[in-house]
């Protein structure tokens, strides 16, 4: 149990570091990104406080000619306006009558720049329209610094910094500084923190580390999966000449997947060795076998009636020998199997054909013993796996159906499709088998036949391994077997593989 949760674990660790890494690929920017706008955001609030106080000099600088009540004053306000402003700082001054309220009451007087006469009253609707005005109104209560972006009439834009009010007996004067946009000022108040060139920059380089590093894991990812479809394939379809290297897209996977291939080759070469050693071990003891019963066949031929003890080792030694003889065949059946299970066939076998003419060929060699075989096939069934292993499954099934079966009694054979799955169903007469042992019937060299009745004729040539055979068969094609009493008596062997397409 423990050991079968050190994959399971490992599997989740790794998981776990996946999200880890995605997490800290957003969390590790997210952070950044917020400190840094913080740090930026103070120093655009340092720096506005700096325009705010620039503003505040040039009012101290034009509150003499502002307190003048003379006409003549106005003249002097431009010229001095001009020593204040140009291309980086752009200042306005504006007027409204005391005992006036609102915003439109607000004229234009001075500019630095200067503005032409003809763009005033344009540039007068602008700053109304815009909101701007509203805002020098609400100032001649209170210096403000702010930072708005206002567009020009001629089509300029710039940002407004602060509008310092200077009120006087004659009303409520307002001087507004802006910056263009491209300026030093206007670059560090007029954009957000996102959009400065270095963040933008910065961002695209995560941006394009990010898709590199997913891109890795992807590309690993799907070369993984191109592996898992190809184990698959091996696996359910037996494919054979595609290989890993072939389906592999990155470089450092490439000693893996030749790995793989080179394991594939020395399992399906084991496999054949297996086979060739299964048929060339039988052949050698088949023929010494073949020999020592043409042997006894003499001796027999020699023996009198009445010698008794002549007869009992005679009879012994053709026990004997029919006895090695069932053992060969079983070991060479169980070296088969190891084979298949090693690479197990995976073809389209024609099922109903296949268990149609196994039946038929039972039918004659047991009416002996006046045993029934009836067999409900449905027809045009296909499975996948290997022929041979199928006609094991059958043969071993039916051969165990018939060893419990008592005489007279009878064999029912059902072959049906259900969904993806065709189920082989064999059901006899015998004893059964007790609860307990449902399972173990598929055990290797288990046997338990009993000493008088159905099946005891042969219990001592069975070798316990036709249902053990049955199971490693039905496993190495995907498929399932089950054992289970009938309700009348008498065992079933339910038999599921999966179909073939």
């Amino acid at each position: 149990m423990a050991a079968s949760l050190v994959p399971r674990l490992r599997a989740h660790s790794l998981v776990r570091r996946l999200v880890l890494l995605a997490g800290a690929f957003i969390a590790v920017p997210l952070v950044l990104y917020i400190t840094l706008r913080d740090v930026y955001t103070e120093r655009q609030l340092l720096l506005l406080e700096g325009v705010r106080e620039q503003g505040r000099l040039v009012a101290t600088a034009l509150s003499p000619l502002l307190l003048e009540q003379d006409v003549e004053a106005l003249p002097k306000i431009a010229d001095e306006l001009n020593r204040f402003g140009g291309p980086e700082t752009r200042l306005k001054v504006l007027f409204r009558k005391s005992g006036e309220a609102g915003a439109s009451n607000f004229y234009f007087v001075a500019a630095a720049p200067a503005v032409d006469t003809d763009q005033l009253d344009d540039e007068r609707q602008t700053l109304l329209k815009q909101g701007i005005l509203q805002k020098v109104a609400a100032t001649c209560n209170d210096r403000v610094a702010l930072a708005d972006r206002y567009h020009a009439p001629d089509g300029s834009e710039e940002l407004l910094t602060s509008i310092t009010p200077v009120l006087s007996p004659t009303g409520c004067w307002a001087i507004v500084m802006s910056h263009p946009l491209d300026s030093i000022i206007g670059t560090q108040l007029g954009r957000p923190y996102w959009a400065r060139p270095e963040v933008q920059i910065a961002g695209a380089i995560y941006l394009l580390l990010a898709a590199l590093t997913f891109g890795v894991f992807l590309s690993i990812r799907r070369s993984v999966v191109r592996f898992r479809d190809l184990a698959q394939e091996i696996r359910v379809d037996g494919k054979d000449g595609a290989t890993f290297a072939e389906r592999n897209e990155v470089a450092e996977l490439g000693g893996v997947a030749r790995e793989f291939d080179r394991m594939i080759g020395r399992l399906r070469a084991s496999a054949r060795h297996l086979r060739q050693a299964a048929q060339d071990n039988a052949h050698a003891f088949k023929t010494p076998i073949a020999i020592m019963r043409q042997a006894i066949e003499p001796l027999r031929r020699l023996a009198t009636t009445g010698d008794d003890r002549a007869n009992r080792a005679l009879q012994i030694l053709e026990s004997s020998v029919d006895r090695l003889d069932s053992l060969v065949a079983a070991s060479r059946r169980m070296d088969e199997t190891m084979a298949e299970l090693v690479d197990p066939p995976r073809e389209r076998v024609h099922l109903s054909a296949l268990v149609g003419r196994i039946a038929a060929g039972y039918r004659p060699l047991i009416e002996g013993r006046r045993i029934a075989l009836y067999a409900d096939i449905e027809p045009g069934l296909v499975a996948l796996g290997g022929e041979e292993l199928i006609e094991t499954i059958v043969e071993n099934i039916l051969d165990n159906a018939v060893g419990f079966s008592p005489e007279g009694g009878r064999i029912d054979l059902a072959l049906k499709r259900n969904g993806a799955r065709v189920t082989l169903k064999v059901s006899d007469q015998g004893p059964g088998v007790p609860e307990g042992d449902l399972e173990r019937i598929f055990e290797r060299q288990y046997s338990q036949r009993p000493t008088e009745g159905a099946g005891a004729d042969d219990h001592r040539w069975h070798s316990g391994l036709g249902l053990w055979i049955v199971r490693r068969n039905v496993e190495a094609m995907g498929g399932d077997v089950k054992a289970y009493n009938a309700p009348k008596g008498g065992l079933i062997l339910s038999v599921s593989l999966p179909v073939g397409r």
